[in-house]
Parts: C-alpha cells; structure tokens; sequence
C-alpha cells in the first residue's frame, strides 16, 4: 500500500502531535506524584454555582493551569471529554484534520459519552 507525499508528512504532524500531548500527560503525571497539592481536583463538584448570566467562577481559569491538558486533569475530565476539548480548541488548525473531520470527531466522542452515560444509568 502506497500513500502520497502529503499523506506522510499528515501522518508525521499527527504523529507528533500525539507524542507531544502523551509527553506532557506524563510530565504531569510525574508532577503529580512529586506534588502532593495538586492532587485536589474533584471531577463532580458538591455544590453548583447559579450565574446571573454574565459570568461565574467556574469560568475563571486556575491559575496552575497553564495547557489544555492542565485543565483537562483539573477538570477530571475522561477520555471522551478530553478528545472533544481538544477538538474544540484547535477547531480549523490542525494541518491533519480538516473542519468535517474535526465535527465528525466530536461527534464521535460525544456520542461515546452519551453511550457511557446512558449505560451507567441502567
């Protein structure tokens, strides 16, 4: 099986992208474990926040938080969050993904969520 030119160097970018991302993820993780401060991130909050519309706390970003992966480990977020929040963020930039595709990967996970969700219920 033979790929073009373009192709290769698309699937180089994505390469690297995904070492680049896995790298920082065990950066963190190693943080995580030399910093015992940083493990105070609760994924289901025990109390919500009522906006009156024009903001709210939980928009304000920590101040530790420096990447989107800061904010997805700070967040708790799983798998599926954390692809859709990555999707979002880059929306139109990345040179290997193209705006349907990257309207078709959140969907795609967005869907997994709902899945998760609906089967956690039962």
């Amino acid at each position: 099986m033979s790929t073009s030119y373009d192709e290769d160097w698309e699937l180089q970018d994505e390469l690297k992208d995904l070492r680049t991302q896995n790298e920082r993820q065990l950066n963190y993780i190693r943080e995580l474990e030399t910093n015992p401060t940083l493990r105070r991130f609760d994924p289901q909050p025990s109390t919500t926040v009522k906006s009156d519309g024009s903001t709210a706390s939980y928009y304000e970003l920590p101040a530790d938080c420096k990447e989107l992966q800061d904010l997805i480990s700070y967040k708790n977020m799983n798998a599926q969050m954390g692809e859709i929040f990555r999707e979002t963020y880059r929306y139109g930039q990345a040179s290997h993904s193209d705006l349907e595709r990257g309207v078709r990967k959140i969907l795609f996970y967005a869907n997994a969520e709902l899945k998760r969700l609906l089967k956690t219920e039962e």
